[in-house]
């Protein structure tokens, strides 16, 4: 089976029965069983068929495969890292303040004239 670069322009179908086809792949290359290579990542033989097949499955099954087929190295490449960006670096040198949380102005509630403030009915005002 020859495999297709996946990019952006192909079905989430197609790009599921891609990726199941490489991790059978995998699975072959490292001979394994469906079965054994259920046992290990601690998820159903089924499961292991359904993906292979391009089915789609949680992501924590995906996770457990590719920890088991020795693939997760390979998710720092497709899915990096996000560093701040260039301009919010040059931003924090000439500030010297690293990112701030935005916060939101508090005002005072307002009462209207004659209006008493709030208290609890226990109280012995």
């Amino acid at each position: 089976m020859a495999n297709m670069k996946i990019n952006n322009e192909l079905s989430d179908e197609t790009i599921l029965t891609e990726l199941g086809g490489r991790l059978a792949q995998r699975r072959i290359a490292r001979s394994l069983s469906q079965a054994a290579l259920a046992a290990e990542a601690g998820v159903a033989k089924r499961t292991v068929e359904r993906v292979e097949a391009g089915e789609s499955v949680q992501l924590v099954t995906l996770v457990r495969l590719c920890r088991v087929l020795d693939l997760m190295a390979g998710w720092d490449q497709w899915l990096p890292e996000t560093g701040p960006s260039p301009m919010a670096l040059l931003k924090e040198k000439q500030t010297g303040k690293g990112r701030q949380r935005a916060r939101g102005r508090r005002t005072a509630p307002v009462m209207k004239s004659g209006q008493k403030p709030w208290t609890w009915g226990d109280s012995s005002s």
